[in-house]
């Protein structure tokens, strides 16, 4: 059992819906970005999403590419994540890590390299979204393997014909995208993604998360409660571009743990 699969049984266990905080890498410097990441816990995060920055993120909007270039900009690279998570294991050993990026700064380092690298490091789970199923020989197989969970994306257009390939080598949760196109794009809406987490969830027993499109504890409390709990990203990422102190970042992602907590 991963920290991924505990953290949803406790959280099963107690009646509670899970709050899942991204932040990028190194943005704007390594030090803010792990003093942000040690206080995620504190401020109610669940599972923690650490973004790797990389020079061409198809999937994601506007805040998350500038926050990844200003990441890079600052020197930033995959190794230098990982040590991230190596520095924040110091002190918490319980908290869920996700890496979330792209296939190339792994494949760069090298497939064996970065799997023993990252479970040595204290990584649990992994989302690459430029890797489809028809490539789980690559990265999914060998991280099953090595004992991380390998996190699929679902969205609007995953029809009943290509769930199943979805979920077919998929642990940990699935993560459901709530819109079609980019983060931070628009805004997620209860009433229609909570038929798509049902027709998922008839699919699979792994829990299901929403991403995409969530920035107020309402909206939070709203999509928690159609699905197994909600993941916020741009919204707190901007928090961060904007410049705000270490405090006013915690207290909104507070805020919004509260209300996905309540979903």
């Amino acid at each position: 059992m991963t920290r991924i699969d505990a953290r949803f049984a406790k959280l099963k266990s107690e009646g509670r819906k899970a709050f899942v905080a991204y932040i990028m890498a190194g943005d704007p410097d390594l030090d803010t970005s792990l003093a942000v990441m040690q206080g995620l816990p504190g401020a109610g995060v669940d599972i923690i999403e650490l973004g790797v920055p990389f020079t061409d993120p198809m999937a994601d909007g506007p805040t998350i590419q500038l926050a990844g270039q200003r990441a890079l900009e600052g020197g930033q690279t995959l190794a230098k994540t990982l040590d991230m998570v190596r520095r924040f294991r110091e002190t918490d050993r319980d908290t869920p890590i996700v890496l979330m990026g792209y296939y190339n700064p792994i494949y760069s380092m090298g497939v064996e390299a970065f799997l023993n690298n990252a479970t040595q490091a204290g990584v649990d789970g992994l989302i690459v979204v430029d890797l489809p199923p028809e490539e789980d020989s690559e990265l999914c197989l060998p991280a099953a393997d090595a004992g991380l969970n390998f996190i699929r994306l679902a969205t609007p257009t995953t029809d009943d014909r290509r769930l199943p390939k979805v979920l077919q080598n998929s642990s940990g949760f699935v993560y459901y995208v709530s819109i079609t196109g980019i983060t931070g794009a628009a805004a997620a809406q209860a009433a229609e993604v909570g038929p798509e987490v049902a027709r998922i969830k008839a699919a699979t027993d792994l829990p299901v998360i929403v991403g995409f499109g969530i920035t107020t504890p309402q909206a939070a409390q709203d999509i928690a409660s159609v699905a197994d709990g909600c993941v916020v990203g741009s919204a707190i990422v901007k928090e961060i571009a904007d410049g705000k102190p270490l405090e006013q970042i915690l207290d909104y992602v507070r805020s919004l743990a509260d209300g996905a907590h309540r979903g």
